[in-house]
């Protein structure tokens, strides 16, 4: 058969180390061929991660790809369970498909490490779209949606998807926000009397959601270590839409809830081992310190066709060019080094574990002559802890459901582990210059005496 007698094929394959084979179709190519897509190539998933990781270097585009497959996945499994007309089953699986590509559009060069550092969200001029003040930082989800609403991907989602699935830009940014911009975008989610808003929202945004999902396999892969491994095909065999007051939500067998313990579990063992891992906080607590001594030298852009020149490759062109202390360090990877950390367990039983009272250490330090920096973070097992006296979560956290026989049941409030691990852990940590390690050890061995 000559090329030209080829059929021709509706979608297209692309090989993933993590889920095999992800299938997109051709209207999605365009999408994906955009430049706001495309420039996730040049932004790692974790930061400056791969200082501790040497394998970590994985991107958010290959992210994103994953998202969309699990997405869909979810989609399925969900929408198995009704006789949906072909077209609105279309329109709302591609709705979903898109939200999860797109949800991080937005990010910041080397991702969640230069987030701190962007404009007043008022500078994007969100319209309906802005959440809260607009002298507020803005967030990589805010330029998310000034991506999906107001640039050239807007009128290419017009062009390549409302046609073939009625799907707008607008659909796509109510489900990466969590909340329609007004009534009339919203009835777009009622389908034969049933809201699907908040389930669809959920395999996007939730405590099961396909972001997850993926990110835990792919960077426990690409980290080259265990602790994210989960059995995700069971949680999508499992899941099962549950309809109360004419919204679908989303639920999970109980048979799998073993399934999903091991799943938080894994996000919190890659928080501890991982994400917050000294090494690269080292470089990002150095960082700061370069942002507030060196203002003006990098700066986030707020305008759409600026920002996706804004990269990975743009910072550390700046970096490198930069005579300022702090990213001469961080270029030439001489970074600050742990001396000291605290950690607080904050949830049923109260407790703190670390040796030494950080801020007298410091104070300390500060009497030798040896520089310190600080750094405290906050990690939490599951959201749902915060939400365990509220009757109803907010429209931009809908419940998930344990389904057991004819039992519901919230998951905040299903089995023993949110009970083990309820509530957050406080992380302190004390990093001092590299050349006075050995000095700054000293002083802590003094203090321990």
């Amino acid at each position: 058969m000559t090329s030209s007698q080829r059929p021709h094929r509706s979608t297209l394959r692309i090989r993933d180390p993590i889920h095999g084979t992800i299938e997109v179709t051709r209207e999605e190519i365009a999408l994906i061929d955009a430049p706001a897509f495309q420039r996730l190539r040049t932004i790692k998933q974790l930061g400056l991660a791969d200082f501790a990781f040497p394998g970590a270097t994985h991107t958010r585009y290959a992210h994103c790809l994953g998202v969309m497959h699990i997405a869909s996945r979810m989609f399925n499994q969900l929408a198995r369970h009704y006789e949906l007309e072909a077209a609105d089953r279309d329109r709302l699986r591609e709705t979903v498909r898109l939200a999860a590509l797109f949800h991080d559009l937005g990010h910041a060069p080397l991702s969640h490490t230069t987030e701190h550092f962007m404009p007043p969200v008022g500078k994007l001029e969100l319209g309906r779209w802005l959440e809260g003040a607009p002298d507020r930082l803005a967030n990589h989800e805010d330029y998310t949606l000034k991506l999906l609403i107001d640039s050239e991907l807007t009128e290419l989602i017009r062009g390549q998807i409302s046609g073939s699935f009625g799907v707008t830009p607008d659909d796509v940014a109510t489900l990466v926000r969590g909340r329609a911009p007004d009534d009339e975008v919203r009835k777009r989610f009622v389908v034969g009397g049933l809201d699907w808003m908040p389930v669809l929202r959920q395999c996007v945004s939730s405590e099961l959601d396909a972001d997850r999902m993926d990110y835990l396999l792919r960077d426990s892969y690409y980290a080259g270590v265990p602790y994210g491994r989960y059995d995700h095909e069971w949680l999508l065999e499992n899941l099962s839409p549950v309809e109360t007051n004419g919204q679908v939500f989303l639920g999970l067998d109980a048979r799998a809830s073993f399934s999903f313990d091991d799943f938080l579990i894994s996000r919190y063992h890659m928080f501890t081992s991982v994400y917050l891992h000294q090494i690269p906080i080292g470089y990002e607590v150095m960082l700061k310190q370069y942002f507030h001594e060196q203002s003006g030298e990098f700066v986030v852009p707020f305008q759409a066709d600026e920002y996706l020149r804004c990269d990975d490759i743009y910072l550390w062109g700046v970096l490198r060019r930069s005579t300022n202390p702090w990213a001469r360090r961080v270029t030439e990877r001489k970074a600050y080094r742990l001396l000291a950390e605290s950690k607080k367990f904050v949830g049923p039983t109260t407790r703190e574990e670390g040796e030494f009272d950080l801020d007298l250490v410091e104070a300390e330090l500060g009497k030798k002559g040896i520089h310190s920096l600080r750094h405290s973070a906050k990690g939490e097992l599951s959201k749902y802890y915060r939400m365990r006296e509220q009757d109803a979560p907010s429209e931009l956290d809908p419940p998930v459901y344990i389904l057991d026989g004819q039992k519901m049941t919230p998951i905040s409030k299903y089995g023993p582990l949110y009970e083990r691990y309820a509530g957050a852990v406080h992380l302190r940590r004390l990093f001092v210059e590299p050349e006075k390690l050995t000095e700054a050890k000293a002083v802590l061995g003094s203090m321990a005496r």
